[in-house]
Formats: C-alpha cells, sequence, structure tokens
C-alpha cells in the first residue's frame, strides 16, 4: 500500500485558518487606514463637501434675493403705475444692492479657502446692503404695524445675511480641517501596502508538507512628532555695577567723564543708567587721594630730611 505525498501546489491550495483569515483582515483593514488619513484623500473629500456646501448656500441666497425683489420693486414704485418709467426703474433697485452684495460673497469664496481676511470695508458692504434690503423689504408692514407682515418680510433678507456671514467661516474652518489631516498624516514606511496573504513563500527547509507562511502584521503606523523648538540663549542682564566697572576699568585721568562717555566705553547701555554710571563714576574719582606733588627742593628719604 503506497501513501501519495502531497506536493508544493497542493499544499499552497489548502484552506485557510482562521488565524489567517484574521491576518488578511488585519492587513486590509491597515492598508484603509492609512489610505484613509491621507491627505490627498482627505482633501479630496473636503473638496467635495466644500462643493456641496457652496451649492446650498448660493442657491438659498438667490432665492432670498429673488424674494425681496418684488418688495423693494413695491417700495421703490410707490404707486406709480404699471409699465410707466417709475415702475420699471424700480426693478433696478434690488438687482443693483444684489449684485454687490454677490460680488462680495464670490470673492470671500476664494479668500476664504486660503483663510485671507478681506478686511472691513467687505464687511461693511455686506452690512449696509443687508440693512438696505431689510429696510426696503418691510417698510410698509413698519409703516402699519402689521406683525405677520413683519415676520414674513423680516426672514428672508436676515437669511441671506446669516448665510453671507456663516459662509466664509465654514470654508475657514473647511481649509482648517485639510490643513490638520496633512499635519497628522501618515508618511514613510506606513504608508506602503502589504503583500497579499494568499501568496505565501516556499518553505526554505523544502518539505512538501509545511502550511502556508502568515503574513506578517502591518507595522503601526507612526504619527509625525513635531520639530524640536532650537534652544535659544537668553541675552545676559547687566547690572548697573557691571556698567560701572566697565567704565573704571576704561577710565583714565585727563578724560571728562560723561553720560556720553559712558556711552561710548558701553554700546549696550541705555542713556538713563549711562548718566547714573556717570555720577558715580565723578563721585568716585572726585573723592580718591590725589597724589600731592613733591617740591625738588624738600627732601623725600629719611637721610636727607636728618642731614636737613
Amino acid at each position: 500500500m503506497t501513501t501519495t505525498e502531497l506536493t508544493p501546489t497542493d499544499a499552497r491550495h489548502q484552506p485557510l485558518t482562521e488565524a489567517d483569515k484574521l491576518a488578511q483582515d488585519a492587513a486590509t483593514a491597515a492598508q484603509v487606514r492609512a489610505l484613509t488619513n491621507h491627505p490627498d484623500v482627505v482633501a479630496l473629500r473636503v473638496e467635495k463637501v466644500r462643493t456641496q456646501i457652496d451649492a446650498v448656500i448660493w442657491l438659498g441666497i438667490f432665492l432670498g434675493l429673488a424674494f425681496t425683489m418684488v418688495n423693494v420693486q413695491s417700495f421703490a414704485a410707490a404707486g406709480a403705475a404699471t409699465w410707466s418709467a417709475g415702475w420699471l426703474a424700480g426693478w433696478l433697485l434690488d438687482p443693483m444692492v444684489s449684485l454687490v452684495l454677490v460680488a462680495v460673497l464670490r470673492a470671500e469664496q476664494v479668500t476664504a479657502r486660503y483663510q485671507v481676511d478681506t478686511g472691513r470695508w467687505a464687511h461693511r458692504t455686506k452690512w449696509f446692503a443687508f440693512l438696505a434690503t431689510y429696510v426696503m423689504n418691510t417698510w410698509k408692514s413698519w409703516t402699519h404695524f402689521d406683525v405677520a407682515g413683519v415676520v414674513l418680510h423680516s426672514v428672508p433678507p436676515v437669511l441671506v445675511f446669516l448665510a453671507a456671514e456663516t459662509a466664509p467661516v465654514l470654508r475657514d474652518k473647511l481649509t482648517e480641517a485639510v490643513m490638520a489631516a496633512a499635519g497628522t498624516a501618515f508618511t514613510g514606511q506606513s504608508d506602503k501596502a502589504t503583500a497579499p496573504a494568499d501568496v505565501a513563500a516556499e518553505p526554505a527547509t523544502g518539505t512538501p508538507d509545511a502550511p502556508p507562511a502568515k503574513p506578517a502584521p502591518a507595522p503601526a503606523p507612526a504619527r509625525r512628532r513635531p520639530a524640536a523648538r532650537k534652544a535659544t540663549a537668553k541675552p545676559v542682564r547687566k547690572l548697573r555695577g557691571d556698567y560701572l566697572a566697565e567704565a573704571r576699568a576704561a577710565w583714565a585721568p585727563g578724560i571728562e567723564i560723561t553720560p556720553a562717555w559712558v556711552r561710548s566705553v558701553c554700546p549696550d547701555i541705555s542713556r538713563g543708567t549711562s548718566k547714573n554710571v556717570a555720577d558715580d563714576l565723578t563721585a568716585e574719582t572726585a573723592t580718591a587721594p590725589a597724589a600731592l606733588p613733591v617740591p625738588a627742593d624738600q627732601p623725600t628719604t629719611s637721610d636727607e630730611r636728618e642731614a636737613a
């Protein structure tokens, strides 16, 4: 009775164990996690969300401006006959204000992407356009004190104003999300894909019945560490006595002690301290005993004094 030996090909086609399947799932999950946190993938997702937000906000702004156009025209026409010059000119007032507002919002759509402030005049223009539209929409309701009319005609302009103020903030936060993802993204070796688990290497010993090699677990992704700050040497603070010692060492008889001279000797001294140092050094030199000149005919040694 002969026994049938397994060939290396038959050994590779053996069913995977539960541990092998879990190892494959772990390797796949590591690859998906690394690619999901990649800055380019995050930026692509954020751009899609940014496009959706912009489309919805612009749609709401245009619908609100279209609603206010009728009320502004009625306010501007002031009872003029239909199709008269005054009635036709009333339709120009709301588009004039709305187009300026849309221009400012379009500029903020670009600047907010790169976190650039548009300045105070852009905000002032938006506020003026909003207030003008709000007053012209609700003027008749306020004069007749129609509460329902005030509420009805206040919602569209207020909503347009809130959308105009909120849109740049949302775009700024989306940009910060991209930058945060780029700062914590996986880089280097952790981004490399691991080898598939079903393609196992041949056993080194050459035994045909050896089980397939298990894939190595995916390395833990390393996070980028912030760069260490360079140590900067703090300047040594000099005291008044230090400046006085430098000035005393540089002074010689015949030099006039002035604050300007002290500053020339000590370049890093302040004007107030230089005056104090000059006063201190002047007091020291004035109180120091001066060497009196000896007359030529006066004896200087003891022998000469005794002979005299």
